[in-house]
């Protein structure tokens, strides 16, 4: 009943702490893009992709308990920390999710900063296009973030390391 609810939780459990809504919801997006089973709709906004259902799941887990979310003033903002609280590890326990080598790929999204991983969700989200189109969307669509083209490789050589942790 709440499959889709304890997939958000695994990918806490898997992280530990995840820091940023954007974070994660970058991640998520990463792990769908990357085959796992994720089913939340994502669309493009300001940051790249966002999931607007992802969110009021979240949300609702906060509300139910399971995950904790800790909010942060950092200069002229908020920061929000997730962790998955005791009784999500309790519910969690009634699922059987096998998810092979997400832990591998959630681990490593979430040393990576919320700004490179905008960069390699967008490029995920424009793959479907040439190269050369992807760089000029981002070059168009993320002016403000001035990506280099030493880090739009870098995000295609991610996304490749990446996918090697799922096919190994």
């Amino acid at each position: 009943m709440l499959t889709e609810h304890a997939k958000v939780m695994k990918v806490l459990e898997a992280s530990g702490e995840i820091v940023g809504r954007k974070k994660l919801q970058k991640m998520i997006y990463i792990a769908k893009k990357l085959q796992f089973p994720f089913y939340e709709k994502f669309d493009f906004h300001f940051y790249g992709p966002y999931s607007e259902e992802l969110t009021w799941r979240i949300e609702e887990l906060c509300n139910l308990g399971f995950l904790h979310e800790a909010k942060e003033k950092k200069g002229g903002y908020v920061q929000y920390r997730y962790t998955l609280t005791e009784a999500g590890e309790q519910f969690l326990c009634h699922y059987d999710l096998d998810m092979p080598h997400l832990q591998d790929c959630l681990q490593d999204m979430n040393e990576q900063n919320s700004r490179f991983l905008e960069l390699v969700s967008t490029v995920l989200y424009f793959e479907h296009l040439p190269k050369e189109e992807v760089v000029e969307k981002i070059v168009l669509l993320k002016s403000k973030q001035r990506y280099t083209e030493e880090e739009i490789n870098a995000a295609y050589a991610y996304i490749n390391k990446l996918r090697g942790y799922v096919q190994s």
